[in-house]
């Protein structure tokens, strides 16, 4: 009879959890529009401060903090990419895999814009939203750099990988996680 009882309240549990989840992925989604934005006003700051030059060193210096800012517990915020300026975006597996998915439905005709994944992994709630090449992002990475520009990112990333770029190519993703045992019930 508890078999039966158990078997019985499983679909209710696995809906539960996809509840659960589906808020989740919403409360991760509300977090990257002013993690992006403030990226984004740093970026412009500093080209209107001192041009694409000045913003290649904001950029190193202030979006690692950033990312800290807007990491409110117990989300942690990032930003990754397959192709890297910063070795410390490196993804793991799991976001190397969303990535490559996304890059493959990008060449399918999706648009970057309307992508994103989630999933449970190693006991953390996994979500990650494509960034696709804006305009802004052109000047450092995009396939026309200006000698200057590139010297610059030559010094301050000598493995840099970020470059060529057109607009609206899938540039990297945001990615977010939260350990699941700091769920509400």
């Amino acid at each position: 009879m508890r078999l039966i009882l158990i078997l019985a309240a499983l679909p209710a549990l696995a809906w539960g959890a996809a509840a659960d989840l589906s808020s989740l992925e919403r409360e991760a989604a509300d977090l990257i529009p002013a993690f992006q934005q403030q990226l984004m006003q740093t970026v412009k700051q500093a080209v209107a401060e001192g041009g694409p030059v000045h913003a290649v060193h904001a950029c190193q210096l202030l979006a690692p903090t950033i990312a800290v800012e807007h990491s409110q517990h117990p989300w942690k915020v990032g930003r990754t990419a397959l192709r890297l300026r910063n070795p410390d975006n490196q993804p793991d597996a799991w976001e190397r895999q969303v990535l490559q998915d996304f890059a493959q439905r990008q060449g399918t005709g999706e648009d970057p814009m309307q992508m994103n994944a989630s999933a449970v992994v190693g006991g953390e709630f996994r979500y990650m939203q494509a960034i696709a090449t804006g305009e802004p992002c052109l000047a450092c990475h995009g396939q026309a750099i200006k000698a200057e520009v590139a010297a610059k990112i030559e010094q301050r990333y000598p493995d840099d990988q970020a470059i060529g770029f057109a607009l609206g190519e899938l540039r990297g993703a945001f990615t977010l996680r939260r350990t699941l045992a700091e769920v509400s019930p």
